[in-house]
């Protein structure tokens, strides 16, 4: 309801309204006042009697009756006072139009948490600071100051004013839709991404929602959030700051691997998100996705005019993973009786000059090839809509018939159409009617592909959603006594890490099969650990103090007999004391000593913006060399952990190489599982890196684990 009387308020008071045009305070009652804003306006300055026709008032205090919305344009330093007036007026939201706050540092912040508790007090809810404003452009309410705004049914979100007026820009040049909604998010203080995606995909005009993210204050709930909007209507988001390196340092594999971006693109995906990686496709994906119906399969045909273009737009379709599928022989029949009879038949249909005197036919072949039961849509690319200008100005007519004719197709057939134009640039009639039918038309034939994989890549998703991978947490949950009680007794002695016989100790209990290890503080007891065992062990350093036991000399492999053994023991103790001396020195791990297998590695961070967080890749060294990873957030459902191994570059292996057979991939999965189910059961765990894991062709070993726990203020 907050958001119900702030996107539809009936009064809008603008505080530091202003004569000067080149203000906000002055633009926004100018955008009000066109787009004929029919609720009530109210200029707010002290020193101003009217402003373009509108009574001024000294205070909010003297507004006559109730207030839904206030656009703030005065400074910083002022915000508090005026919360204050509003909650007395019982204005349901404010838009905070000035910097100052969280971006700017510690003082900032203070400033900001101090708004916001103030806005709660009093009822409000707070869109900002630090925005351009809102907008709803059905009801003429624009907080923006923005003139010529094409509409549409598309909503956007930015944390960036100048995004916005580009996409706007776009629309008007190259567009029939446009936009319903404009919401400049700014610094997330009070209300969240996730907050305003809830309206938008409530509101019946909205049909698509478009977003340009910085970064997410409540990762969590914008997953959980999205995962329900993406079942009703597409998300388009453009992540920036991708190349930037984790805030923190990490204390294993996982966490120094778990990069904004990898983290943040397979949360996305698995939201159903459609996440474009340049800002030029941003406006073409949400426009495709809005106007047009989604591939009900991954099989396209492309329709050329020239062999160049053909071939690379089936290399840019190949490499984004779209299939071009074989033409039935009741549609190559078709298409050989009006084209030349060089034409190329197979996909991609080169029509080797066959529209040059008539360009109508690019009609007669879109009707045959999406009557083709293998085939769910069809990009067309080259020269449509120039051939007027190209060749005689007659054609142009025949290419006007042509567009009448493909877009009743789309209309008829349901599925899509994306056409790639040369000469977009002219605006000639043709591409104009196809626009005005909802087949959208670009210039670039990159961007022409990326939208045809947006709608296969959303109408995979809607088909195959996984109802268990909504994101919801389940804290605590599976935990047992024994495991809490390893965590407990590490903390009581100051450890923010777990020893490794610790850890796999806590997995065993958690139900995860283990190998047989054995703590041995003495040379005796690391020999009749050994006997235990059977000989053929691996021994490692226990230390709190040493993290990187092989660098240490703390790791000795493949022990044999007593002698090995023994010398192995006090080898490993005497190399670590003069390595780090003083350091607290528990004794040895005596362990089983793995089969042959693939090494590979599972591992879980909690991100900043999303939570924990699973990892998979190959294993050792490997995984800092190759960084051939894969992440999910938890929980981890199979679907998506099956998912996290066939993604990795290097997943072939698993299915064996060279006479080797096939590696367990099923126990990887239920590894990753286990690793998503320890990291909801014990809320106090960090990071988690099991390294390596040998997978054989049954079953897995898990070689080596280290935990790390949480600082308090994580």
């Amino acid at each position: 309801m907050d958001l119900e009387r702030i996107f539809n308020a009936e009064s809008v008071a603008v505080i530091g309204a202003t004569k000067d045009e080149t203000q906000q305070g002055y633009q926004a009652l100018v955008t009000l006042q066109e787009g004929k804003f029919e609720g009530r306006i109210y200029p707010v300055n002290p020193e101003e009697k009217s402003i373009l026709g509108l009574k001024c008032y000294s205070s909010i205090l003297d507004i006559p009756g109730n207030l839904d919305l206030a656009l703030i344009t005065t400074p910083a330093q002022s915000i508090k006072s005026i919360l204050y007036e509003l909650g007395q007026k019982g204005a349901a939201g404010a838009v905070v139009l000035a910097g100052g706050f969280g971006e700017l540092g510690e003082e900032g912040k203070k400033l900001e948490e101090e708004i916001v508790t103030l806005a709660r007090e009093n009822g409000i809810r707070i869109i900002g600071p630090n925005t351009p404003g809102m907008i709803n452009i059905d009801k003429g309410l624009n907080l923006v100051g923005l003139k010529n705004i094409p509409e549409g049914n598309i909503a956007i979100m930015t944390q960036s004013g100048n995004i916005a007026l580009n996409l706007i820009t776009e629309a008007n040049l190259k567009s029939q839709t446009g936009f319903n909604y404009y919401v400049g998010v700014g610094n997330e203080a009070d209300i969240k991404f996730h907050e305003y995606l809830e309206y938008f995909t409530d509101d019946p005009h909205t049909k698509i929602i478009l977003m340009y993210v910085e970064g997410l204050r409540d990762g969590r709930q914008f997953l959980q959030q999205a995962s329900k909007t993406t079942q009703v209507k597409p998300i388009v988001l453009y992540k920036s700051g991708r190349s930037a390196k984790g805030s923190k340092s990490a204390g294993s594999h996982t966490g120094a691997l778990a990069g904004i971006s990898e983290v943040s693109q397979s949360a996305f995906k698995r939201a159903g998100i459609i996440e474009v990686e340049h800002p030029g496709e941003m406006f073409p994906v949400a426009e495709s996705l809005a106007i047009l119906p989604m591939l009900k399969d991954n099989s396209i045909a492309i329709l050329a005019d020239g062999g160049g273009h053909a071939t690379i737009a089936a290399d840019y379709l190949t490499e984004l993973g779209i299939k071009l599928s074989e033409l039935e022989k009741d549609t190559r029949d078709k298409l050989s009786a009006i084209l030349p009879p060089n034409a190329s038949l197979a996909n991609p249909i080169d029509v080797a000059g066959g529209t040059d005197r008539n360009p109508a036919i690019f009609a007669d072949c879109a009707e045959i090839l999406l009557d083709d039961r293998n085939i769910h849509g069809l990009l067309i690319v080259g020269l449509f809509g120039g051939y007027g200008i190209r060749f005689a100005k007659k054609l142009s007519f025949m290419e006007e018939d042509a567009a009448h004719r493909m877009g009743k197709l789309v209309e008829n057939s349901r599925k899509p159409i994306v056409l790639h134009s040369l000469y977009d640039y002219a605006k000639p009639h043709s591409l104009e009617l196809l626009r005005y039918y909802d087949i959208p038309v670009y210039d670039s034939l990159e961007i022409a592909c990326k939208c045809v994989e947006a709608l296969s890549v959303y109408g995979s998703y809607r088909r195959e959603y996984d109802k268990e991978g909504n994101f919801q947490l389940s804290w605590g949950s599976g935990a047992a006594r024994e495991g809490q009680e390893i965590i407990d007794n590490a903390l009581a002695e100051g450890r923010k890490v777990l020893l490794e016989h610790e850890a796999k100790e806590l997995f065993r209990i958690q139900g995860v099969p283990m190998t047989r290890d054995y703590l041995a503080a003495s040379e005796e007891e690391a020999v009749n650990c050994a006997k235990k065992i059977g000989h053929n062990v691996a021994m490692k350093i226990v230390s709190p103090d040493i993290s990187h036991k092989s660098d240490a000399g703390g790791v000795i492999l493949g022990l044999k007999n007593e002698h090995e053994v023994r010398e192995a023991f006090n080898t490993i103790i005497g190399s670590c004391n003069q390595c780090q001396p003083g350091a607290d020195i528990r004794g040895c791990l005596v362990s089983q000593m793995a089969g042959k297998g693939i090494e590979t590695v599972i591992g879980m961070k909690t991100d900043d913006q999303f939570g924990p967080t699973v990892m998979f890749g190959l294993g050792g060294i490997m995984v800092s060399v190759m960084k051939d990873v894969s992440f999910q957030v938890v929980p981890v459902s199979e679907y998506w952990a099956k998912h996290m191994v066939d993604e990795i570059k290097s997943s072939v292996i698993f299915d064996g190489f060279r006479g080797r057979p096939p590696s367990d991939k099923q126990a990887i999965v239920n590894l990753i599982q286990k690793v998503s189910e320890v990291a909801q059961a014990y809320p106090l765990i960090h990071e988690i890196d099991l390294n390596p894991v040998m997978v054989h062709d049954e079953g897995l070993t898990i070689v080596d684990a280290r935990i790390i726990l949480k600082d308090e203020d994580q």
